[in-house]
């Protein structure tokens, strides 16, 4: 059996779209403590305006955006603009990778590849279809990541909107089962009340409590309570240290199981400690 390919080690607490036809948007962006930033040719631009979208995104994306991953969602291969998208970045240093909506199975991350040989994809997981072919989708070779479109769900399953998102959860955790398996990144989908700062905190911590890498978001405001949801605290920070400690006074006794705090810590409790500390050491880079 093989094992997953390695996830991307770098930060996904917070995802932000950001409208390619936006000049003003896209400059402020450069300032906003953001881990990624979307670069959306497809929903926040106009089909009037697609093709001076694409131009004012690719001279954009030529300035310098630090430490923010960089991907560009493309408009889908079923519309008149996709395949233009896909070529004008294709060997764009600027775009780290293309993002491809509407990622039904393996074919369409195929037609993009095809395009734009070698360029990291991600796909917008935001069907019914899309999910229940989610394991072949994560298992494409050019795959990078997958970023949960749950307004599209919502709408294709004719979901009603609910604070537990109930409606979400099977297309959720088959997404997540999936990019887990095959160590690709996975963040969850927006949260449309942008000025809810009680319902937006909820919904990340729901998110990251199963097993989310971050949150899109849709309006800078929303970046600061994804940033700190999506971060170990510091007790969890705490906690893994002393479990790797105490593990690995265990082992030296001869011992293969230790106790923190009352329960016991295993190998395998170690491993995700050590995740811990080196996704808050990855966390503390992007400030230095």
């Amino acid at each position: 059996m093989t094992s997953p390919a390695a996830k991307d080690a770098r930060p996904f607490r917070s995802v932000l779209y950001i409208p390619g036809s936006k000049e003003r948007a896209l400059d402020k962006a450069r300032g906003l403590p953001a881990d990624a930033i979307i670069f959306d040719l497809e929903d926040a631009v106009a089909p009037e305006e697609k093709a001076g979208a694409r131009a004012v995104l690719a001279q954009a994306l030529a300035a310098d955006y630090g430490s923010r991953v960089r991907l560009v969602r493309i408009n889908g291969f079923d519309t008149p603009w996709g395949g233009a998208d896909a070529e004008a970045f294709a060997a764009h240093p600027g775009a780290e990778a293309l993002l491809v909506p509407k990622v039904n199975g393996p074919a369409d991350l195929d037609a993009v590849a095809a395009v734009a040989p070698g360029k990291p994809l991600w796909a917008m997981m935001e069907t019914a279809q899309g999910m229940l072919n989610a394991a072949a989708i994560a298992a494409h070779p050019a795959l990078r990541g997958m970023v949960m479109g749950t307004n599209d769900l919502a709408k294709e399953l004719g979901a009603r909107v609910r604070a537990d998102r109930l409606p979400m959860l099977t297309g959720l955790g088959l997404c997540l089962l999936a990019a887990k398996a095959h160590g690709r990144v996975i963040v969850d989908g927006v949260y449309n009340a942008f000025k809810d700062e009680a319902g937006l905190r909820a919904e990340c911590e729901q998110g990251r409590d199963m097993g989310f890498d971050g949150k899109t978001l849709i309006h800078p405001a929303q970046l600061e309570i994804a940033n700190a949801a999506f971060a170990p605290s510091a007790e969890e920070v705490d906690l893994a240290r002393r479990q790797i400690a105490a593990f690995a006074a265990a082992l030296a006794e001869g011992q293969a199981v230790a106790v923190v705090d009352g329960r016991i810590v295993e190998n395998l409790h170690v491993e995700t400690a050590r995740a811990t500390l080196a996704r808050a050491e990855a966390i503390a880079a992007l400030a230095d």
